[in-house]
């Protein structure tokens, strides 16, 4: 009688966590179908191009088995394209982090108008890339504003999207200012969390405001520091729009991106299944990278604590 009353709860708790369950499956089940249908199969079929000698129109397509991905091992191009990908994206990468903390540091000061100016900051951000792209384009010509600048200064100017680290440089202040605003409120964010008895101890100790920033705030902020590491280069190995209007990859591929580099192989040239694997060695280096500075960020948290 006893072991009978024990086990009606328990038969209870798991009917009930059954019920659970299927309430849970019913009110998941539109979106997992929206994820199954508009994510997973369109990865899954991506995949299976990236097998095949398909030119994107045929009915029918050629099994080649890792043809491609060996391909890509001899190709000089996607190691360029590689190449400047990692150029773009520590540049990108190490900027975003500078301006970010810098603009936030600013704004989190307390003055009037505060409000207006982080407005001003977060426009870039949600300006069109397109837009933003074909101004800087106009603003780099030879004929354009910079140079305009540049002939008043009594210094000559040059055709800044015709050699190829100025116009790597230009791509990576463009992204750069259009992600500052982002970054700032991301770091701006953190900072309004930090405890302020802690800035208040290290005052009492007589800690200048170097100090204060680079022993209590910078480590604190480490995991926001993360992510926007993360979100950069992530930003830059997805990177193509603000590339295609600005120089179109060039000059002679000196800012052609992996992005840039997939669209002209699957898109213009014809070869899906390239351009396919191409997006799936990308994605392979940006997992790659994000575990990398998943298992970097927890080792050094660990040996903070």
């Amino acid at each position: 009688m006893y072991v009978a009353s024990r086990r009606a709860p328990a038969r209870r708790r798991r009917r009930y966590a059954a019920d659970e369950l299927r309430a849970a499956a019913l009110f998941l089940s539109p979106a997992l179908v929206v994820l199954a249908v508009f994510v997973l199969y369109p990865i899954a079929d991506a995949a299976r191009i990236s097998l095949t000698d398909w030119d994107g129109f045929s009915p029918e397509s050629t099994f080649i088995g890792l043809g491609n991905y060996a391909r890509l091992a001899g190709d000089e191009e996607f190691w360029n394209s590689l190449g400047v990908t990692v150029v773009y994206g520590s540049g990108v990468t190490l900027l975003s982090i500078a301006s970010g903390l810098a603009v936030a540091l600013l704004l989190d000061a307390p003055f009037r108008g505060r409000g207006f100016y982080r407005g001003i900051y977060f426009l870039p951000t949600v300006t069109s890339s397109v837009a933003a792209a074909v101004v800087w384009r106009y603003m780099l010509d030879p004929a354009g504003f910079v140079n305009g600048v540049l002939a008043h200064l009594g210094l000559e100017g040059r055709d800044w999207l015709q050699e190829r680290w100025s116009a790597l440089a230009a791509l990576i202040l463009l992204t750069v200012w259009k992600n500052v605003g982002l970054n700032a409120i991301l770091y701006l964010t953190a900072l309004q969390t930090l405890p302020a008895s802690v800035y208040e101890a290290a005052q009492l100790d007589g800690a200048s405001a170097w100090q204060r920033f680079r022993r209590i705030t910078f480590p604190l902020l480490a995991p926001m520091t993360f992510f926007v590491v993360i979100q950069a280069l992530i930003t830059c190995f997805q990177a193509f729009d603000l590339v295609y209007v600005l120089t179109g990859g060039g000059p002679r591929g000196g800012t052609e991106v992996l992005g840039m580099f997939m669209y002209r192989e699957a898109f213009r040239l014809g070869d899906f299944g390239y351009g396919a694997a191409i997006a799936f060695v990308t994605l392979a280096l940006v997992l790659g990278v994000s575990l990398v500075q998943a298992r970097v960020s927890g080792a050094l948290r660990t040996g903070e604590s």
